[in-house]
């Protein structure tokens, strides 16, 4: 996986926590995972296609969804009913498109799944073929995962 490929999405992601939460991030260690892994509780997952194939989770736990909603909405969520999935699932296409519009100008050409958002305990992420690099931002919120698998198409 190349560096060009992953550095928009770890900068945009740290930029936009920061604005959009108003508190300091932190980034923790990255880390490489080659093999299935597990969800925290809330994922939201953005395909790419075009130049390269894969795709980009941004994974937190319910209760990190729901305090990054409530502050990104400025009023109290509790459940995390349609408000928050919403929020959670602008959230990541913020990042995407704005990483992937960095990519554009360096060059690189693939287009973007809107995303999904995938709720629940015991979920799985499988990497086929492709090791997905995972950086830990932590906020006042809580910890999101932004989780990274992407190749060059053969």
């Amino acid at each position: 996986m190349r560096v060009e490929y992953i550095n928009p999405f770890v900068e945009t992601a740290y930029r936009i926590l920061s604005e959009v939460l108003g508190g300091e991030v932190k980034r923790g260690q990255l880390y490489l995972k080659s093999t299935s892994q597990s969800v925290m509780g809330c994922a939201a997952f953005v395909g790419l296609a075009g130049d390269v194939e894969g795709r980009v989770l941004f994974d937190m736990t319910l209760d990190t969804a729901l305090r990054i909603a409530s502050r990104m909405n400025g009023e109290e969520i509790s459940e995390f009913g349609d408000l928050a999935k919403a929020t959670i699932a602008e959230l990541a296409n913020l990042i995407t498109a704005q990483a992937v519009t960095k990519l554009h100008e360096l060059g690189f050409r693939f287009d973007l799944t809107p995303p999904a958002l995938f709720t629940g305990e015991k979920m799985e992420i499988t990497n086929q073929a492709v090791e997905a690099l995972i950086v830990p931002m932590i906020t006042e919120q809580g910890k999101v995962e932004v989780n990274v698998a992407i190749r060059e198409r053969n």
